[in-house]
């Protein structure tokens, strides 16, 4: 009788280890600034690299600064512009881009904290660029047309659109009571744009060369240094171990990407794709293969930009990434973070953005770096 009894103890804690809700433990956090809401806008990858460089400068000089992600996107508008037309409208147009796009745009232009430059005008108090947008697309497409002699007021009429949404440019402004241009205030921030790479994994070009990665946001054209799988995942960990924040790419269109649960997943068996959002799960074993497979199948696509700020672990011992999203706190789960599981990260990143000191030394000496 008493064995029975340990046999069905024993059967029911089985059966309920597949049936766990969620318990996480935080086992890093690394310093960053609050979730925000990009709101009705395509800007994910401003709002991804700006609080990247925000958590720099908390690393590098311990200070806390709200930076613009408005301004980069007013200055990367008319370069979306440029190519759209110049290549006569075989190109991108739309509110996407890739985490150099603010990189570059503070290369040129510097950057300025967000009280300087909220990219909101008159009354509003949340960013919507669906009408602004449309309005820069009807300019491009029509001075893109190789038939329709091209003169220069296209430019004009681009930064009149931008000043009617976001406001105009600015050039000089007062931060903690000390005068500033862009490039002095990104001086201040004691940021080196240099020191950051982009790093991916694709079967299809050689290991530790740099490539242009072949994705519709990619109208700038930028590079990005290849490595195996298990390499690319062995830098992200290395960053976050030694405290440096990471920039992430990745695909969130899969059904086990959640924000309402604040949770990123690919279970093993398509029937658990529901159950998964909230219970422990087997999930899929990721090989190199089967990610360059499912890019090629674009099955993973270039979606949404977020940050990895630190790690969690489930009662079960498995390690998720803690993810930044953009989407703001209301109605989402894990106070607007979403954990993602290593398999996902291994599937669905498209790339991350790095201090070139965060890499594995081995890496680092591979590509030259």
């Amino acid at each position: 009788m008493k064995q029975t009894f340990l046999s069905i103890a024993f059967l029911s804690l089985a059966f309920s280890g597949y049936a766990q809700k969620y318990e996480f433990q935080s086992i890093k956090d690394i310093a960053c600034t609050p979730v925000i809401s990009q709101g009705s806008t395509g800007t994910c990858w401003s709002f991804s690299s700006t609080s990247f460089l925000e958590a720099e400068i908390i690393r590098i000089t311990g200070k806390k600064i709200d930076l613009s992600e408005m301004y980069n996107v007013r200055h990367t508008y008319p370069k979306k512009a440029w190519n759209f037309i110049m290549r006569q409208g075989h190109a991108q147009f739309g509110e996407g881009g890739l985490n150099h796009d603010v990189i570059n745009s503070a290369r040129e232009f510097g950057l300025v904290p967000d009280v300087a430059y909220s990219g909101l005008v008159g009354n509003a108090d949340k960013l919507d660029h669906t009408k602004m947008v449309a309005e820069i697309e009807k300019v491009v497409k029509w001075y893109s047309n190789p038939e329709k002699k091209l003169e220069p007021k296209w430019k004009d009429e681009v930064t009149v659109i931008l000043d009617k949404y976001m406001g105009q440019d600015v050039t000089e402004f007062t931060y903690e009571t000390k005068k500033y241009t862009p490039k002095t205030f990104l001086e201040m921030t004691k940021l080196n744009l240099d020191d950051y790479v982009t790093i991916t994994s694709f079967t299809n070009e050689p290991y530790y060369s740099k490539f242009i990665l072949d994705i519709p946001d990619n109208f700038s054209n930028g590079s990005f240094y290849n490595m195996p799988l298990d390499e690319f995942v062995a830098n992200i960990d290395n960053a976050l171990d030694k405290g440096f924040t990471v920039a992430l790419d990745a695909d969130v269109s899969e059904k086990t990407f959640s924000g309402r649960n604040g949770i990123a997943v690919i279970p093993e068996n398509e029937a658990d794709e529901k159950a998964i959002l909230t219970e422990i799960k087997p999930e899929k074993k990721i090989t190199p293969e089967y990610r360059q497979q499912e890019f090629e199948n674009f099955n993973t696509t270039d979606d949404h930009l977020m940050h990895i700020v630190g790690k969690v672990r489930d009662q079960a011992g498995s390690i998720y990434y803690k993810v930044k999203n953009s989407w703001g706190t209301k109605n989402v789960g894990n106070d607007g973070f979403v954990y993602m599981s290593v398999p996902y990260l291994r599937l669905k990143a498209i790339s991350v953005l790095v201090h070139r000191d965060a890499l594995v030394k081995k890496t680092k000496k591979q590509l030259g770096l």
